[in-house]
């Protein structure tokens, strides 16, 4: 049974642990800062409200009757829906045996008890902060994939071949380090100094920074601070190697946004560990990120064509309308004659590779500050800013010229003409609607088309705004 704090809070974690007296110092500790706590007895429990609730973050007692922590941080991170809830477990034990179970189980990190307040808080924080942002990506990456536009989910990538750069001047700690990621298949770098550091992460992208507290003669949470600051390391995993004592720089380091932090000496096999986590988490990120990009890109431009959609056309028009005294700005519309015909005798695939080979024209006919998109079916749509009439019917001209020019062979010895009919409309330094504009160029290419196709017909003028409305 869950038992939830009633108060405004700031994100919601889920404490599992069968001895009530650890439960309530927990969720007293948690409560005074403002998270939303719930509880759970034991593991089965725990795979229900983690389901049902989504934490923000679980803390896992592992010595639990029935199903030990091991096994339920296991059936979380193996479960879709729980998968990216981050899970720190709490122990009694602090063996590098036990850590190493938890970590290959998927757990993040682990807490000693009696737990340590300052300690908490840190890992709570970041921990938080990371599930929000992956929440973000991760409702972004839904709505592509619902829209067909986005791969399906990603599985548990391998880490072999990702790299990882190494800031430590202690040449044994290093190489330690170095060979220890090298037999799981990342490939380390090393940087001894911050200037090192900095040049290596600004030309190489790595997934994972692994940066020694115990740099002489260098302040590392500096560093840290920058490698955060800076666009191309700003979400790579930050992973700190601090010796016994550095307690409160281990805790400033996550202030600053470090992701993990390891003691030493150093136990190659929790280091592995927990850098495999750290860079599969990234590659998750990096995959999300990828088809939020997929999504918008294919949000504004044609699939076939390559070229700005109707969408972005209108927004883009509506944009360069809305400046105050604004510059003359002309906008073709132009429709391939007789394209029906392409499709009724020779199928759709020719008339698509018409269509490519025709939009590749214009787009070579424009000038780079022009744009150009597919407005629709075999009609596209041209903006040219800063031209007037004159000039605009000379570019619509250029455009029906390099269409009509166009070799294309339906099938090899067969070549059909192509050939466009344009419509020009110009604002002429007067305020317009894009509706306005786009109907006066619409109506100049039907009249094209009336008198004949494959030419060009300038709209007589577009009524100001406040001439139409009267």
């Amino acid at each position: 049974m869950i038992e939830s704090s009633l108060f405004p809070m700031t994100a919601r974690i889920l404490i599992v642990d069968d001895v009530p007296a650890n439960t309530r110092l927990l969720e007293a500790k948690l409560s005074a800062e403002y998270y939303q706590v719930a509880s759970a007895r034991n593991g089965f429990d725990a795979l229900i409200a983690a389901r049902d609730w989504q934490p923000d973050l679980i803390l896992l007692d592992i010595m639990m009757p029935g199903m030990d922590g091991f096994e339920c941080c296991r059936l979380l991170k193996d479960d879709p829906a729980t998968l990216h809830i981050p899970v720190v477990m709490v122990t009694a034990l602090g063996e590098a045996s036990e850590r190493l179970r938890g970590l290959e189980a998927g757990a993040d990190d682990f807490l000693t008890k009696p737990v340590e307040y300052d300690t908490l808080m840190a890992r709570v924080k970041s921990l938080v902060r990371l599930k929000r942002l992956l929440d973000e990506w991760h409702a972004r990456g839904d709505t592509a994939r619902a829209l067909g536009i986005a791969g399906e989910r990603v599985t548990v990538p391998s880490v072999s071949g990702a790299r990882a750069l190494v800031v430590d001047d202690w040449d044994i700690g290093a190489r330690t380090i170095q060979d220890a990621l090298a037999r799981e298949g990342i490939l380390p770098g090393r940087a001894r100094t911050e200037a090192e550091a900095l040049a290596l992460t600004g030309a190489i992208p790595f997934d994972l920074i692994v940066l020694s507290l115990s740099l002489a003669g260098e302040d590392p949470l500096r560093l840290t601070s920058r490698l955060r600051a800076a666009d191309g390391t700003h979400d790579v995993p930050l992973l700190l190697i601090a010796a016994p004592d550095q307690r409160e720089r281990i805790l400033r380091g996550f202030d600053l946004g470090a992701n993990d932090w390891l003691l030493v000496p150093v136990d190659e096999h929790e280091l592995r560990a927990r850098a495999r986590n750290q860079i599969r988490r990234k590659f998750y990120q990096d995959q999300l990120r990828a088809d939020i990009g997929i999504a918008l890109d294919m949000a504004l431009t044609d699939p076939l064509t390559g070229l700005y959609n109707q969408r972005y056309m209108m927004r883009h028009l509506r944009g360069l309308l809305a400046v105050k005294d604004a510059p003359d700005l002309a906008a073709l519309m132009v429709d391939v004659d007789h394209f029906k015909r392409v499709n009724d005798e020779w199928g759709h695939a020719a008339g698509d590779r018409a269509l490519r080979a025709i939009a590749e024209t214009l787009r070579n006919s424009i000038r780079v500050f022009d744009t150009l998109a597919r407005y629709g079916g075999e009609e596209f749509l041209a903006t040219m800013p800063g031209i007037r009439i004159e000039t605009a019917a000379a570019a619509g001209e250029r455009l029906r010229a390099a269409v009509e020019a166009i070799q294309f062979d339906i099938v090899p010895g067969r070549r059909v003409p192509l050939t466009a009919s344009i419509g020009v409309a110009c604002t002429s330094g007067r305020p317009c609607k894009p509706e306005t504009l786009l109907h006066a160029a619409d109506q100049a290419l039907y009249e094209a088309k009336r008198i004949g196709r494959n030419r060009v017909v300038v709209a007589e003028g577009v009524l100001p705004e406040d001439a139409r409305s009267t």
